[in-house]
């Protein structure tokens, strides 16, 4: 008897242009983008290959982001890292963005994650790589010109921390101007990435949620972030 494969309900976020955005006349007052997530069980609320599967507070908040940015994204070539079901980067691209999707090539089930996105979003153009966090791979050596690099919530285990900045900083050797966007929840007051920051030389801003209209319990018609605690900074060179 063959087992049966997860199971996937599809969640819908919407996103709207807020009272206090400045006034000016707009073809997109809404964007909606529809994410298949795996229906959570027990069993893999605790495999670590199915973190990638749901819709986490960070992404919702970095998606907010890039929705008040909205306009600056068209010609911008953003490259989403730890991708999972891709909610950030589907944002980006329905706005306008050139956006390459990765994830771990060691999980080829998180590439179909990506995938399963884009095409319930009919976004078929959308490259999606494998990238393992800390390898110079050759998908990684392949990689156009980038502008902005997205993350959310990949500062999750500390055992990872290195192999992300390790490969940032390659990407923005690569790309002096890019920015990396990250979104990452405090879980702990003993884990930091400052230190790895000053180590690699890089710049930090910190982003109050207010200034996007993210410091709420609920985004685009969700009931995430909830009462999480989500940073949120820009990285530089």
């Amino acid at each position: 008897m063959c087992e049966e494969g997860p199971r996937f309900s599809v969640k819908e976020y919407r996103f709207t242009k807020e009272q206090d955005e400045q006034e000016r006349e707009e073809p997109t007052q809404e964007l909606v983008v529809l994410i298949p997530e795996i229906i959570r069980s027990l069993l893999f609320q605790i495999l670590d290959s199915q973190y990638g599967m749901y819709v986490w507070p960070c992404a919702v908040v970095l998606a907010q982001y890039l929705w008040f940015h909205r306009r600056m994204l068209p010609s911008k070539r953003i490259l989403e890292i730890g991708a999972g079901v891709s909610l950030p980067g589907i944002v980006a691209a329905k706005c306008g963005a050139e956006v390459i999707l990765t994830d771990t090539e060691e999980l080829p089930q998180c590439l179909e994650n990506c995938e399963r996105s884009c095409q319930i979003n009919n976004l078929l153009g959308i490259h999606i790589i494998g990238l393992t966090w800390g390898q110079i791979s050759p998908n990684l050596l392949s990689l156009p010109e980038i502008d902005i690099i997205l993350a959310s919530d990949v500062f999750f285990e500390p055992e990872d921390f290195e192999d992300i900045l390790t490969t940032v900083y390659f990407l923005m050797k690569r790309n002096p101007a890019a920015q990396f966007w990250t979104t990452y929840q405090v879980r702990s007051s003993d884990w930091s990435i400052e230190a790895l920051l000053y180590k690699w030389k890089l710049k930090n801003v910190h982003i109050p949620l207010g200034s996007f209209n993210a410091d709420k319990e609920h985004l685009a018609n969700s009931p995430l972030p909830g009462r999480h605690t989500i940073e949120m900074m820009i990285i530089s060179l």
